[in-house]
């Protein structure tokens, strides 16, 4: 029996551990830090660090670690012990506030996006103690943040730090306005549902492409897949069962409030949810989960794939991004609640939500931008690339009352005019979520259902928390220079409705009238990482996020370059990994089945069987299929040799996607035909059935 209480934060040096360990104005110095900024001093943080060592040691623990999250998308630590020489040959254990609150870790061969070339190797490394330091391995881990030696932003926690900060101040700016002083910070919460694959070990080791590329690169359709729907929240097999129960068991010692698992879609898919947390808890959760996820499939004899469609033909894996508002003193501003003489102020939320994402859906579309992402979204999977919102059938029609300044009472209307507390009670939305929509409201939260499996959140709550920030600061602005401030609200959420509506669609978002009814409402169609990229350099959106303090330009434009690096490097070595496995082993089980047929052929001639048809003809297919497979691999080396000579960023990123991914479809078509005609003694590499149906 499993003591969940007991294990639950185990291995977390969390608030309850930090009052017991700490004297008491050690602790209440520490939480001041974490919820106005203030900065420790050298002395209090040496009395954290001694307190942190003693637990961790009491756990195990024998070496720390700054846990960090540079631009790779995963996390990164460099180890070392707590062991300080001492006389007569002995250690002992120590650990320093200045070794807690600093680190300074090599940072010559981290993506940098050309902030500083790489013999500047120095980097700093800065303690959050936003984020609980926790015990993995062995080691205690110390979340921290991650820059270059001229300050400059290097990683993921940073930025994400900024735009929490950089919403808290104009939602506090707002609350004043509707009279409440009690609440201190305004922060942003995240549930991150997690989706990913789980395949015998087996059966991954045997395939290159899923060990360099994390996706298959070549496989036919299996005579069954996901059509018959019964994978999708049926009974857990076994061993899968028993994966998920060790699973919960490391994550809750870790303290993430992992709450929901069931199957997915897809065979040998499946989901885990977690209750929400502050977002910058979440991300590194998330970053945490995906860790043990793999460690733990390991340890079950599986591979557990987080790539956005690691098998074609069926559904890949999201992460859906569950994203609110909140105070410190617990209201959710996204809940419509009970109380009309809030309503006023949750309608002002929803506006300025709806106003960010119509004016930065660029953006959003950048923060899910990889090249894994791009076969999945608008798959009938996923979402479309095209950015909308969906609120549903009443809260639409309440919008649409109030634009018209009437009162919303089912479906009764009479004339009103807004103010702080003569609004009705809104009905919660009832309606389902639409799963085809990239942008849900559900009930209290929006829900971001556009990021892969793979990704770090922090680049889509970055997004999110920056852009509403922005429209919350030009809505302070407005209603604080007002003489009414009833009116000024008034006329203000209004117009943010009537301008702002274009983005708000409730129907199928996958349906071909959608593309052209959005095409007229003028919403961005950006298809292709390739597409989406330039946009986060555009001038407007650089100046809202220096004017926020969450990018600086050269910030962003290194992302960018990061970014185009990323998708260039995927698809080339995605490239090199075909080439290597058709040239070495799929060519090679073609000449051998060629072999077979023309021998089979010869045999039945001589023992006086003229009809010999049905062979020739098959080997005249498997001869003309062999020959475009070979053309394709020339192609291919071709078109990867001139992709690596290209220099520029964006000149290259283009050329992956116009030359070398329709060359990587033309050899794949070609691979996928000769796999159902050849003999499955002679192919190289488990099918897809063999693959998805491995695990039993």
């Amino acid at each position: 029996m499993i003591d969940v209480p007991s294990i639950f934060g185990s291995m977390v040096f969390n608030d309850s551990v930090m009052q017991t360990a700490l004297p008491k104005n050690i602790y209440n110095a520490l939480m001041r830090a974490v919820s106005d900024g203030e900065h420790l001093d050298l002395k209090t943080a040496d009395i954290v660090a001694a307190a942190m060592k003693n637990w961790a040691v009491e756990k195990g623990a024998t070496h720390f670690t700054h846990w960090f999250q540079p631009m790779t998308g995963i996390t990164a630590e460099k180890h070392d012990s707590f062991i300080t020489p001492a006389e007569s040959g002995r250690v002992i254990m120590e650990f320093s506030g200045k070794e807690l609150v600093k680190g300074e870790p090599d940072a010559s061969s981290f993506p940098s996006g050309g902030l500083r070339a790489t013999f500047e190797a120095r980097g700093y490394t800065a303690w959050d103690p936003s984020s609980y330091a926790f015990i993995k391995d062995g080691t205690l881990c110390i979340p921290t943040a991650f820059c270059s030696y001229n300050g400059e932003s290097l990683d993921k926690k940073t930025p994400l730090l900024r735009s929490m900060q950089a919403l808290d101040r104009q939602a506090v700016r707002i609350l004043r306005l509707f009279g409440n002083t009690a609440a201190r910070r305004v922060i942003t919460t995240v549930g991150a549902e997690q989706e990913y694959f789980l395949i015998d070990k087996k059966m991954y080791d045997r395939r290159p492409d899923l060990v360099y590329c994390g996706r298959t690169l070549f496989g036919a359709q299996p005579p069954k897949g996901q059509e018959m729907e019964d994978h999708y929240f049926g009974v857990i097999k076994p061993r899968v069962s028993a994966f998920m129960k060790d699973l919960d068991v490391e994550l809750w010692k870790l303290g993430v409030l992992a709450k929901t698992k069931h199957n997915e879609v897809a065979p040998a898919q499946h989901e885990l949810a977690p209750i929400f947390n502050t977002t910058n808890l979440a991300t590194d959760q998330n970053q945490l989960t995906m860790e043990i996820i793999k460690k733990v499939a390991d340890r079950h004899g599986m591979a557990c794939l987080l790539h956005e469609k690691p098998f074609a033909g069926v559904n890949g894996s999201g992460k859906h991004n569950n994203w609110s508002i909140s105070t410190d003193t617990g209201e959710n501003l996204l809940d419509p609640g009970d109380t009309p003489e809030k309503n006023a102020q949750f309608l002002l939320f929803l506006t300025a939500v709806i106003q960010a994402v119509d004016e930065y859906q660029d953006l959003l579309r950048v923060s899910v931008a990889t090249a894994g992402n791009d076969h999945r979204l608008g798959g009938h999977e996923a979402p479309p690339a095209v950015i909308s919102i969906f609120i549903g059938e009443d809260l639409s029609e309440i919008l649409d009352s109030v634009e018209k300044g009437e009162m919303y009472s089912g479906k009764k209307r009479v004339p009103l005019e807004i103010g702080v507390s003569v609004l009705p009670q809104f009905p919660k939305d009832t309606t389902d979520r639409n799963r085809t929509s990239p942008f849900a409201f559900t009930g209290n939260k929006f829900e971001f259902r556009m990021p892969g499996a793979g990704l770090s959140i922090a680049g889509p709550n970055i997004i999110l928390n920056s852009i509403v920030a922005e429209i919350l600061s030009r809505f302070a602005d407005e209603l604080e220079a007002a003489p009414s401030f009833n009116e000024a609200l008034n006329t203000l959420i209004r117009r943010s409705i009537k301008e702002h509506k274009r983005i708000i669609f409730n129907g199928n978002n996958y349906s071909d009238e959608w593309m052209k009814e959005a095409e007229k409402r003028g919403l961005h169609n950006l298809p292709t990482t390739v597409d989406a990229l330039p946009r986060f350099i555009d001038h407007s959106n650089e100046a809202m996020f220096v004017k926020h303090r969450v990018f600086s330009k050269t910030e962003i434009r290194s992302r960018c370059e990061i970014l185009l690096e990323n998708y260039t490097k995927t698809i080339q070595i995605e490239a090199l990994t075909m080439i290597d496995m058709a040239r070495k082993e799929i060519s090679a089980a073609v000449w051998e089945y060629q072999k077979l047929l023309a021998e089979t052929i010869a045999a039945k001639k001589s023992a006086g069987v003229f009809d010999t048809s049905t062979e020739e003809a098959l080997l005249a297919k498997v001869s003309r299929l062999g020959a475009e497979l070979y053309a394709c691999i020339e192609r291919m080396e071709t078109a990867a040799r001139k992709g690596k000579e290209i220099r520029d960023s964006f000149e290259g990123a283009r050329f992956c996607r116009d030359s070398v991914v329709p060359v990587m479809g033309d050899l794949r078509r070609a691979a996928d035909e000769l796999e159902t005609l050849i003999s499955s003694k002679y192919w190289p590499y488990p099918t897809y059935g063999e693959i998805l149906y491995s695990v039993r």
